[in-house]
């Protein structure tokens, strides 16, 4: 395992708006992999670039031992530059051919200095990310997203880096690209820190560092072990609350009872004091101590009723939120025999070829059915989904759809109107649905109380993904056929989770776009289509999602 290490101290950093990020946060990432987990909005990204040096901490240090390499999230790469631009070779490789073509020009052996297999190394790197076929002198604007991720990477690794920062690295590329940059990754000897949502990669890492509360806590082991963990510590935090809440409930008993004592002792004593007929002074001295003595144990329970009180509240402190979803969807239900979608001999053209090959593609979509379409990237699969959804029109063919609503979630999260308020956006899917059951609603998609009045166009990605959600799935009528493109792309895990159990209640049919296995998994899928060459086929399930 690598030496190499990051090491934050004392860092402090705050939006130009003055709300804070990070505030004194301090930790180590050692050498070999480490996955970095945190909810959205938590500050991941913006961590990375305060580790890269593209931002600049209000107090605190951020030291990187040896070459650095990074991939942020969003590559700032324009349509114009070529594949040898991106990789930051362009003026060797026209040094290495004027070397070649006789030109002994001092300037260009100082360009190329120890890069003389410079296009050997590029061309070996492409090639284990599954780029081999694409040309250095390629324009970026004639690649796919997915290309430009694994192009970007490539970049990276050609620094031979000692440490990497990934923010994000599988976002928008199909299963062989992925299993791709998997291998690459497992190959690479140095300190890697990767911001992902994608649980197929942070199960191939050594250790989690999670950003919780203002604080990185390190686990070790991959993703499945750190969920065991955190699962493991919720239970036994569910149990101190259960020991403290009979704690209290307990010393709140005690107290009332001795209260009760008292006041019998105290009735019982001024009965014999009368009968004994002892003169009021003695009387009165006595009367004053057992009110004395009633009133210490009296504050003896109340001390260790708060004492209790205290317990309980550390006992819940401990205990993290748990962002779940749980829905009952039985309006969306399909009978199995129903035909929602039929279409045959489906042809289109993209970029001026035909985008499905030979007589078209068909495609009959009945019952409740869960279908995975899968595919390499640019092959076709958001153009079908569309076609599906009405909003495209193939080019030649027969289609057919059910009576009944079909319900369209795309890459950008775009359905819902950016001014309005969650709370006005439901409304606006179903407007008969009474004030009191919306907001109900919305309390168990997690907005609760002022969070239904905020304006769409300020959320989180996650958030965004729950508000849509919950307007398509109560929408009027209730839609019996979803259709998702990428719904993952960007989520943290809590929020993919989330999506996962909305899916889960419903009880129509999806088609689902989607390169993650894991959560084709677990989304229970039981059809399973793979667009590529222009050719739809029925394939079998992955062996990671039996």
């Amino acid at each position: 395992m690598s030496d190499n290490r990051i090491v934050v101290s004392g860092l402090s950093f705050s939006w130009p708006d003055d709300s804070p990020v990070f505030a004194g946060l301090s930790f180590t990432v050692p050498g070999g992999r480490t996955g970095f987990v945190a909810p959205n909005g938590a500050g991941k990204s913006t961590l990375l670039k305060l580790i890269a040096g593209r931002l600049r901490p209000e107090a605190g240090s951020t030291t990187v031992d040896g070459v650095l390499g990074y991939l942020p999230q969003d590559l700032p790469l324009t349509g114009e530059r070529t594949v040898a631009d991106v990789l930051e070779i362009t003026a060797v490789l026209r040094a290495l051919t004027a070397v070649e073509s006789g030109d002994v020009d001092e300037q260009h052996f100082t360009t190329i200095g120890n890069d003389w297999d410079v296009e050997e190394r590029t061309r070996a790197q492409l090639d284990r990310l599954g780029l081999g076929e694409i040309g250095l002198d390629r324009r970026l604007a004639t690649l796919s997203g997915g290309q430009i991720v694994s192009l970007g990477l490539a970049a990276q690794l050609l620094k031979r880096p000692d440490v990497l920062l990934l923010d994000e690295p599988t976002n928008n590329l199909d299963l062989d690209a992925r299993r791709k940059l998997y291998d690459v990754l497992d190959d690479w000897h140095g300190c890697l820190l990767v911001v992902s949502h994608d649980r197929a990669l942070l199960d191939r890492m050594d250790r989690i560092a999670e950003l919780e509360s203002g604080e990185v806590n390190f686990y070790g082991g991959n993703f499945t072990d750190y969920e065991q963990a955190v699962q493991a510590a919720r239970d036994v935090a569910e149990k101190n609350i259960r020991n403290a809440e009979q704690e209290v409930k307990r010393e709140k008993r005690e107290m009332q009872q001795a209260r009760e004592r008292a006041a019998r002792r105290a009735s019982n004593a001024q009965r014999n004091l009368g009968n004994a007929g002892l003169p009021k002074i003695f009387a009165g001295t006595m009367k004053r101590n057992a009110q004395e003595s009633a009133a210490k144990a009296d504050g003896t329970h109340a001390a260790r009723l708060s004492a209790a009180k205290d317990r309980l509240d550390q006992a819940e402190r401990t205990l993290r939120e748990e962002q779940k979803i749980s829905l009952e969807l039985p309006q969306t239900a399909v009978p199995a025999g129903r035909t929602l979608f039929l279409g045959e001999r489906l042809r289109v053209g993209h970029d001026d070829r035909a985008l499905f090959a030979g007589d078209g593609i068909d495609l009959a979509i009945r019952g409740p059915e869960r279908i995975a379409l899968t595919g390499p990237n640019g092959a076709g699969k958001s153009t079908l989904l569309r076609i599906i959804n009405g909003d495209l029109e193939p080019g030649s063919g027969d289609v057919r759809r059910a009576d009944g609503r079909i319900a369209y979630l795309s890459q950008r999260l775009d359905l819902l109107d950016d001014d309005r308020t969650i709370a006005e956006n439901l409304t606006a899917f179903a407007p008969a649905m009474p004030p009191s059951q919306r907001m109900n609603l919305l309390a168990r998609f997690l907005f609760r109380d002022s969070r239904v009045h905020l304006p769409v166009g300020v959320l989180s990605g996650g958030e965004r993904l729950r508000a849509t959600l919950a307007c398509i799935l109560f929408a009027e009528p209730a839609p019996q056929l979803l259709l998702l493109d990428e719904p993952t792309n960007n989520l943290d895990l809590v929020s993919a989770g989330q999506l996962e159990s909305a899916l889960n209640a419903f009880r129509g049919a999806f088609v689902v776009v989607s390169h993650d296995e894991r959560f084709l998994g677990e989304i229970r899928v039981d059809r399973w289509l793979r667009l590529e060459s222009g050719r739809l086929l029925e394939t079998a399930a992955p062996a990671a999602t039996r």
